[in-house]
């Protein structure tokens, strides 16, 4: 039999696999589905599509908003690993502008999960440079980007990511929950001493689309150079975020 003629092997299907892949691409063909409404393209049982519902949100790649199920982070980074963005609103260049008038690191971040990952940064500061071009997950409780990451979660899905927490982080928790509604209030996260070496820290501005905080932009550094300059700062976060959001 010669090359041409050599049947073609089909690659085999995974049950699990397909079902997968057709829950995310029924949640973004939509506006947002219900628990219900899954099952019902899958043409599965309610008990079967919810075990793997829980598993997606839980890994980042669904979100879900009043029981209804979007698209989470995750697919979108991957796309980034793959050259694409996750952030349609805040490019480059806004990083760069931040880094010019504070002085200070400007990232901007995202959920994955349990997992506060940099996409981009502006910044001649090594760690936080290699943090985002190596895409190093953080977690979010550790991060004044993750906490304002964190404040516009689910009650549910906080709650929960919060019980996971061990002892070292208690106080951070208590912390975050005493500020949390200051936070969803305020728009501006200010100094909230989240980090794990006490003398960083930063200043963040969440990011909406389609109502919602897909990510956040920081000015971090040490404490000694935004301390002296939070006021300045949070001002240029906000004006900033006006014009991020001003393109629609």
């Amino acid at each position: 039999m010669g090359e041409s003629e050599r049947p073609t092997r089909v690659r085999p299907r995974h049950r699990m696999v397909d079902r997968v892949a057709a829950i995310l691409e029924a949640v973004a063909r939509s506006d947002g589905l219900s628990l219900t409404e899954i099952a019902r393209r899958l043409d599965a049982p309610v008990s079967s599509a919810q075990g793997l519902v829980n598993g997606l949100v839980a890994t980042g790649y669904l979100d879900e908003r009043g029981r209804v199920y979007q698209l989470g982070v995750a697919p979108y980074f991957i796309n980034l690993l793959a050259g694409r963005p996750a952030v349609h609103r805040v490019g480059h260049d806004d990083l760069l502008a931040l880094h010019a008038e504070t002085g200070n690191t400007a990232v901007v971040a995202v959920a994955v999960g349990a997992d506060v990952v940099y996409l981009d940064h502006c910044s001649t500061e090594p760690r936080t440079a290699y943090l985002a071009e190596r895409f190093i997950r953080r977690q979010l409780i550790r991060t004044s980007t993750g906490w304002l990451l964190l404040a516009d979660w689910e009650q549910r899905d906080l709650w929960a990511y919060l019980e996971t927490l061990g002892p070292e982080d208690s106080d951070r928790v208590e912390r975050f929950l005493g500020a949390m509604d200051k936070i969803r209030s305020g728009g501006v996260l200010v100094l909230p001493g989240a980090a794990e070496n006490p003398d960083l820290d930063g200043i963040a501005v969440p990011v909406r689309e389609r109502g919602r905080v897909v990510a956040a932009v920081g000015v971090v550094g040490p404490r000694s150079a935004l301390v002296p300059h939070q006021d300045e700062i949070a001002d240029a976060l906000r004006r900033h975020a006006a014009i991020w959001h001003a393109r629609g």
